[in-house]
């Protein structure tokens, strides 16, 4: 997990996007690092040849083009110590020779670097600032000072370093060596990096980039030169590089003795072309409640919990990674309809239990008198016991005939509504659904899932209507599968983003467009319940969509036929919920008065797995509970967590 920090200014800071670390836990070989580190490394990093050309072709707008440039070069540089090994200076006399796991870099010379120096410091000191020259000016000091005292090429650096006694069977070998050293050498803490703060968003990722890239140097740069082996003096230093942690240093033993990879490649990567995706023998028609079930559904309460912590565009660029193209808060607004979406330090079951426990509340009911219990989620790190089961036994129900997670991503609502009509049938009794998720620890530096998802829950009470009522819940389908191009569409964890949440978003949309296609037919053909003079189609009110990516949603709404005006969104202040986001969008809906009376709601979803499914159901208003405020609820627990994430949380997080 890669939890976000509030730093002593309020504002979010998410310590992935520029620490560059790697979970070496899920790179086995070789080649898969050096597939990561082309990727977030290499792939928008430019070479020194690269801004030279850039300088020449005066292709830099303003200060701050030339000093992101700088920084990503600089990380490319520091691409193989970033995420796996530290920088020593020590003792020539003292340095272990025998050791496997203390390296010395093996480097060339950077023959024309001067040329590409003198061309930075002429090109910063012609171009116009950006915003600031204060901060921009304080950037370049940090970056700049790295980049000039560069000794070396960076294109031929080895990704496994070699040991001392390696370097030493070679004499003639360079490497970089310090006539003194001084151990109090200023590096910035982990606190002060994060404490960083600038008025411009880009400028203050910019600052924690220098920051960390002046870490990596910690000694006197201009005093550094390269020296073979054979001629270093017992009294001047070399750097040393060691492991940042037994994962590394596995992994490192493991290319260096070309041992069998830890485990068989993945059925995806040892497989085959993807077989055709062929269509089920007939159709599968969407449950008409009435006509199907005898015990009819009636909504009894619906909740919400948010995130507590707001985080806002601006809050995104601040932590800027390294590995992004250049990007503003309004081109996130423009790509997804989100202005912000909401974070928590809460685990996810508080979460969950929060939300559970108003909506039990707002229904009057207690906790002996629900039947079953289902939460719907996509991101729990729990699995023994399941969420379901926890929250049973925290809330005090002794048994239930069920309680279980479902993994439906964003189709959860209407998957979950689905199983709790048909335990209803069962039970005769309350079902409490629970739709919860906590991504922002699961994104790391993923720019997309950092664009869209955030954290929230609701809980839905389902109770059995009364005799001769027609119930709230007319029409449910759900659907599963799709070419394996859009089942893989949303991975977690995902061993090759570093077990981070990533969406790929053609397969998305495709997924999407397939499915909303279907739903508008289908409800098309379906005759309204209520009135057969119609279609169901026809009796809908009101669309609230799953809130996905409004831009993409809204889009493929009007090539299904459907008008813009006809939807609701909060995705604007939520981001996307995942399973959570439609039922957190009905309460806005009833909160914003777009719902004043009970009105016939589409609710469709779509998403990861190639998941999809919709409900179509009456919502009152009088269903929905009051918002929950942290803090509200009476009942303490043992998981209720801090709140805040601490610095030395984060350095647990990342093995530092």
């Amino acid at each position: 997990m890669k939890p976000f920090v509030l730093n002593r200014h309020g504002r979010i800071v998410i310590p992935a996007t520029f620490l560059g670390a790697l979970d070496f836990s899920a790179i086995d070989t070789l080649e898969q690092l050096t597939s990561v580190i082309g990727r977030d490394f290499e792939a928008k990093a430019p070479t020194g040849a690269d801004i030279l050309a850039r300088i020449e072709s005066a292709a830099y707008p303003n200060r701050f083009a030339l000093l992101r440039d700088l920084g990503q070069n600089l990380y490319w540089v520091n691409r193989y110590a970033l995420p796996m090994l530290d920088k020593r200076p020590t003792r020539w006399r003292d340095l272990p020779r025998g050791r496997a796991d203390v390296f010395l870099p093996l480097l060339t010379p950077w023959e024309d670097g001067d040329r590409k120096v003198a061309a930075v410091e002429r090109a910063y000191a012609e171009l116009p600032a950006a915003w600031d020259t204060g901060a921009e000016d304080r950037i370049f000091a940090l970056l700049f000072d790295v980049f000039r005292h560069k000794r070396h090429h960076a294109t031929e650096l080895p990704p496994i370093p070699l040991t001392v006694a390696e370097m030493l069977a070679t004499p003639e070998a360079l490497t970089l060596v310090l006539p003194h050293h001084d151990p109090d050498y200023r590096v910035f803490g982990l606190d002060e990096i994060i404490d960083a703060a600038e008025d411009v968003p880009e400028l203050e990722a910019l600052t924690r980039w220098a920051m960390v890239l002046h870490n990596q140097h910690p000694w006197e740069r201009a005093e550094a030169a390269l020296r073979p082996v054979g001629e270093i003096r017992d009294d001047e230093f070399v750097i040393a590089l060691h492991p940042r942690d037994r994962e590394v240093a596995a992994f490192i033993d493991r290319v260096r003795a070309a041992a069998r990879p830890r485990r068989p490649p993945s059925v995806e990567a040892a497989s085959a072309p993807p077989v055709e995706a062929r269509p089920p023998v007939r159709p599968y028609p969407p449950l008409r409640v009435r006509e199907v079930f005898g015990v009819l559904p009636r909504l009894e309460a619906l909740s919400v919990v948010r995130g507590e912590h707001i985080c806002t565009n601006a809050d995104v660029i601040r932590s800027s990674s390294f590995s992004w193209s250049p990007m503003s808060a309004e081109e996130i607004r423009a790509k997804t309809g989100i202005e912000q979406r909401r974070y928590s330090v809460r685990r996810i079951e508080e979460l969950a239990f929060d939300a559970a426990q108003v909506a039990l509340s707002h229904a009057g009911r207690a906790p002996e008198d629900i039947g079953a219990v289902i939460v719907a989620t996509c991101t729990s790190d729990r699995l023994i016991p399941s969420i379901a089961c926890w929250l049973s036994g925290e809330l005090g129900m002794l048994q239930t005939h069920a309680s279980v997670d479902l993994v439906a991503a964003c189709a959860g609502l209407p998957y979950g509504l689905a199983e709790a009509v048909r335990l209803l049938q069962e039970v005769q009794r309350p079902v409490l659904l629970v739709c919860a998720e906590k991504f922002s620890d699961k994104i790391g530096a993923i720019r997309t899932s950092r664009m869209i998802f955030g954290d929230g829950a609701s809980a839905i009470v389902v109770g059995p209507a009364e005799p001769g009522s027609a119930g709230d819940v007319h029409v449910l389908q759900t659907y599963a599968g799709g070419p394996a191009s859009e089942v893989n569409s949303i991975i977690w964890p995902n061993p090759a983003f570093d077990n981070d949440v990533t969406v790929y978003g053609p397969e998305v949309k495709s997924l999407v467009r397939r499915y909303l296609d279907q739903m508008i037919s289908e409800l098309g053909e379906q005759r309204d319940p209520d009135a057969p003079g119609r279609s169901v189609l026809d009796g809908i009110e009101l669309i609230v969509p799953h809130q996905a990516n409004k831009t993409m949603v809204v889009d493929l709404a009007r090539k299904a036929g459907l008008a813009a005006e006809q939807l609701y969104f909060n995705i604007a202040t939520m981001g996307n919920v995942s399973a959570a986001s439609i039922p957190i969008a009905l309460h806005d809906a009833v909160r914003d008065g777009v719902i004043p009376r009970p009105t016939r709601v589409f609710a469709p979803g779509f998403g990861a797995g190639a998941v999809g499914g919709y409900a179509v159901m009456t919502v009152d208003p009088a269903i929905v509970a009051p918002e929950f405020e942290t803090g509200a609820v009476a009942v303490s627990h043992p998981l209720r967590a801090p709140a805040t994430t601490t610095s030395e949380d984060v350095r647990v997080a990342f093995g530092e």
